[in-house]
């Protein structure tokens, strides 16, 4: 951390005898959980006295040297329905065992806002209750589950952790989103006094800042996440097919559809116009997204609001992204990106080649690290939770 983090969070440590300590609780992690969970938990660091309740953390996580861990069984979800079922009411039980254990004052799900038996233990015990959702979760389930079950049997299973996230949502003192869309989309109110529509999310921006100047830049296009299915891989492989000899359309990244696209793209990677980068260490993340002109994300709409897209603003790098869930509050069309209308690979590249003829890039990219600078630092992340917890505590009391 630079030594501006290291003053804010000097600042913060006055006014942790003022906030109340708080307990994060999440479902089983895999890596992109980990490193959501990981932020947030910095966050809450900084301002008062946090631990964290979770199942299966990675055995590599830097969570478990840096903050106190409570951690309910080793065990993932599972690979079928049943047993996930069964891992999901055992862990409530755990968790309401552990809650009941913990001096904190405030429990905050994150993530496992369809944890409805310990979000109401939680409350029964006096704690103040706060549920902060990361994406769509119930639409994940259902996507997941169609691949298993039939499509009536997976929507009424997913029907099912709706209702129990509505039902959380309800019980909790507070739901906590990343942005009003995202808030909006989950069919919450914005306006809401028991809604937190800004919830804080931060990039370390001393890390993640304009190496590059946005003008010195080439012409090259890219992607960066898990080369899989849902991530939209075989269409942009179809853009990256017909660009331009003189645009280059980079894959960052590794996954189940690496093979297959080095295969599809082998005579564009021959001759230097697509590049397959493999896995990047996250310490390397910044150096490649200096180096694109555009970062094109199609978002699922499960996603709540993607670190990549922070990171890649924080780069002075635009985005094109599906204006899904806390997505457009970010990406603003034309402001600090552009907005995705079609993944229909013909549109795709269309909209690639206008924005890369757009004259207003320059101060698009600016715009793009101004806004992270001023709103989603460090700083700011944890002025934004500092407010959340003094005014959820207070409504609770």
């Amino acid at each position: 951390m630079t030594g501006t983090t290291h003053r804010n969070e000097g600042e913060a440590e006055t006014r942790k005898t003022d906030l109340p300590s708080v307990c994060v609780v999440t479902h089983p992690l895999a890596a992109a959980g980990e490193n959501a969970t990981r932020s947030l938990l910095d966050i809450l660091s900084a301002i008062t006295s946090v631990a964290l309740v979770t199942a299966d953390l990675p055995t590599d996580s830097e969570i478990r040297d840096r903050h106190e861990l409570v951690e309910l069984t080793q065990k993932g979800a599972g690979n079928s329905v049943l047993v996930a079922a069964f891992r999901f009411l055992l862990n409530q039980l755990r968790m309401c065992r552990v809650i009941a254990d913990r001096d904190e004052d405030v429990v905050l799900f994150f993530g496992a806002t369809s944890y409805l038996l310990p979000i109401v233990v939680a409350r029964l015990l006096g704690k103040t209750v706060l549920v902060e959702p990361r994406g769509d979760v119930p639409l994940t389930l259902r996507l997941n589950w169609e691949q298993q079950l039939p499509d009536k049997v997976a929507a009424g299973l997913a029907g099912t952790v709706r209702a129990l996230e509505r039902a959380g949502f309800a019980a909790a003192h507070g739901v906590v989103t990343y942005t009003p869309e995202m808030a909006r989309q989950l069919d919450l109110h914005p306006e809401a006094p028991t809604v937190y529509p800004t919830g804080a999310r931060y990039v370390r921006t001393d890390e993640f800042r304009v190496q590059r100047p946005y003008a010195d830049r080439n012409r090259v296009v890219g992607f960066l996440g898990r080369l899989d299915e849902e991530k939209g891989i075989r269409a942009l492989a179809s853009v990256a097919a017909e660009l331009p000899d003189d645009v280059t359309f980079r894959f960052i990244g590794d996954g189940d559809l690496r093979t297959w696209l080095e295969a599809e793209l082998a005579s564009e990677i021959d001759d230097g116009t697509v590049e397959l980068t493999g896995w990047v260490d996250h310490d390397d993340v910044p150096a490649q997204l200096n180096d694109l002109s555009l970062l094109v994300l199609p978002s699922q709409p499960t996603e709540g609001l993607p670190t990549t897209i922070l990171e890649s603003l924080a780069c002075g790098t635009p985005v094109l992204a599906s204006p899904v869930s806390g997505v457009p509050d970010v990406v603003r069309e034309g402001e600090t990106g552009f907005l995705l209308d079609s993944r229909d690979p013909d549109a795709l590249r269309e909209t690639i080649l206008d924005i890369l003829a757009n004259e207003d890039r320059n101060s698009i990219s600016a715009a793009g690290r101004d806004l992270i600078e001023s709103e989603y630092s460090f700083e700011a992340a944890c002025e934004r939770y500092c407010g959340i917890l003094e005014s959820a505590a207070g409504y609770s009391s």
